[in-house]
């Protein structure tokens, strides 16, 4: 299996397109199984309308993210626009921002008053107080050696004391009574979209366990602050340049 490097599939616009035409359907009121094949099991059922679901359908981990944004904000990877659409209720300024298409015709749509076509390594000009990346949205870097050139990025996207916002996971379960690889970083993954018989090309994801994180975020001068820790291993972090 040969899977795309995840900033060549945002230059593209490649992957999002059968997540896209689910997401399209679903809004018009047609709704059918959109599977995520991955590199390590089963195909998993995502439930379409999990991504155009209200505030009060979020978990409190998703609340507790949003209740600490301050400022203007920026939404990495906003999808259907859920959680801009929580934060302008919140009273905040939002930006929207994902590299679908479709999901940002849905943004706009649905109330999302700022929205944008774009790769977040491709924002210039523009600067944010809160910088919020949702359901495990720092995936989208694809590996792990990226997550210092995001870093780098997000400085120049946040205002003075401006902050980091965003949730990941330990992964090392699926390794349970294996030894973890030692060809690449055990949090990175391959997935593929599959929507009534189409499959979209394979792409990188990553997941940051809290050790690694702690380590990557010290070396490039970021403070790291955890808000929230579950039993699954998943974390919610907020970061500030130093």
């Amino acid at each position: 299996m040969e899977s795309i490097p995840m900033r060549i599939v945002l230059g593209n616009f490649i992957y999002m397109d059968v997540y896209g035409k689910a997401l399209k359907d679903y809004s018009q009121g047609s709704e059918h199984s959109l599977l995520l094949n991955n590199n390590y099991g089963d195909p998993e059922e995502m439930p379409v309308w999990y991504l155009f679901r209200e505030y009060e359908d979020m978990p409190d981990m998703e609340k507790m993210a949003l209740a600490v944004c301050e400022g203007h904000v920026l939404d990495v990877g906003a999808g259907t626009g859920a959680h801009a659409l929580a934060l302008q209720q919140l009273g905040h300024q939002v930006k929207a921002i994902d590299i679908s298409k479709e999901a940002v015709e849905i943004m706009g749509e649905s109330g999302v008053k700022t929205t944008q076509q774009i790769d977040f390594f491709d924002l210039k000009g523009e600067t944010f107080d809160t910088i919020i990346m949702l359901m495990n949205g720092i995936g989208f870097i694809g590996k792990l050696a990226c997550f210092q050139e995001f870093l780098v990025q997000a400085k120049k996207s946040l205002n003075p004391d401006g902050q980091l916002i965003f949730d990941s996971s330990d992964i090392a379960y699926l390794y349970e009574g294996a030894e973890l690889p030692k060809d690449k970083y055990y949090g990175e993954i391959n997935y593929q979209y599959e929507y009534l018989g189409q499959k979209g090309p394979w792409f990188d994801w990553v997941y940051i366990d809290s050790e690694t994180l702690t380590e990557q975020a010290e070396i490039a001068g970021w403070h790291v602050y955890f808000l929230h820790r579950d039993n699954t291993d998943q974390y919610l972090v907020r970061m500030i340049p130093k």
